[in-house]
């Protein structure tokens, strides 16, 4: 929802925009559907509704409420609709709900966040231990600021030597320090962090499995990170 300035200084529809933003999370089924979509990619509503335990005509009901709050948007191709995050701030309020929801978590607790906790997507770039080892590493490597808000001219030259720039125009922020839920420390997110992403997949570096958020580093990505950033995982 979209509020102009005279709005949002008439007491009240800032609070009821928040309002309606929760009531759309407010539903398991769809926090299903929103925790399904943090890997990136674009789901139909049959594969949400399968994720989510509900008939496909309940799904699109959900899909449509999300679509409204903007918390997601989709794209018509053929047949199908494919749905995906309205954007990357999308997935920081969801990645920061986890964190503050983990903590409500009695133990014993599942095995599938554990598995989340060593490496990860968070939407568009990485997350888990792996990630908050690479965001330390450039900051010590003075590539990255220490509040992660910029680049460094180091850092540039970096990730332009590996085939990443970071300069120039962009759509979205170069970088920021986005938090991590399971760590509780920063990983690195924006441009430059999707493009690390990209890049470790393209090398073939890491294998992600369609549906999870899982990432898994393949020897060659081990042996990289190792090389590049002097991490072990």
């Amino acid at each position: 929802m979209h509020l102009s300035p005279e709005q949002l200084a008439d007491d009240g529809h800032l609070e009821k925009a928040l309002a309606e933003i929760a009531a759309a999370m407010a539903d398991p089924s769809r926090i299903k559907m929103l925790c399904a979509l943090m890997d990136g990619r674009a789901w139909t509503a049959t594969e949400l509704g399968a994720v989510a335990g509900v008939a496909a005509s309940t799904a699109s009901g959900h899909l449509n409420r999300l679509v409204l709050s903007q918390l997601v948007t989709f794209l018509s191709q053929g047949r199908h609709r494919y749905y995906r995050l309205a954007g990357p701030d999308i997935a920081r309020l969801i990645e920061t709900m986890m964190g503050v929801s983990w903590r409500r978590v009695t133990p014993p607790v599942t095995r599938t966040p554990l598995a989340l906790r060593h490496a990860r997507t968070c939407y568009d770039h990485l997350a888990g231990e792996v990630a908050v080892a690479i965001y330390d590493a450039l900051v010590e490597k003075n590539w990255l600021t220490q509040d992660g808000a910029a680049i460094t001219a180091a850092g540039a030259d970096f990730f332009a030597g590996m085939g990443m720039p970071v300069a120039g125009k962009l759509t979205r922020k170069p970088c920021c320090a986005c938090l991590d839920w399971s760590e509780r420390r920063f990983h690195l997110g924006g441009q430059a962090g999707a493009l690390l992403l990209a890049y470790f997949e393209k090398k073939g570096w890491l294998t992600r499995t369609p549906g999870f958020r899982e990432v898994t580093f393949t020897s060659g990505g081990r042996r990289a990170l190792r090389s590049l950033l002097d991490i072990a995982c």
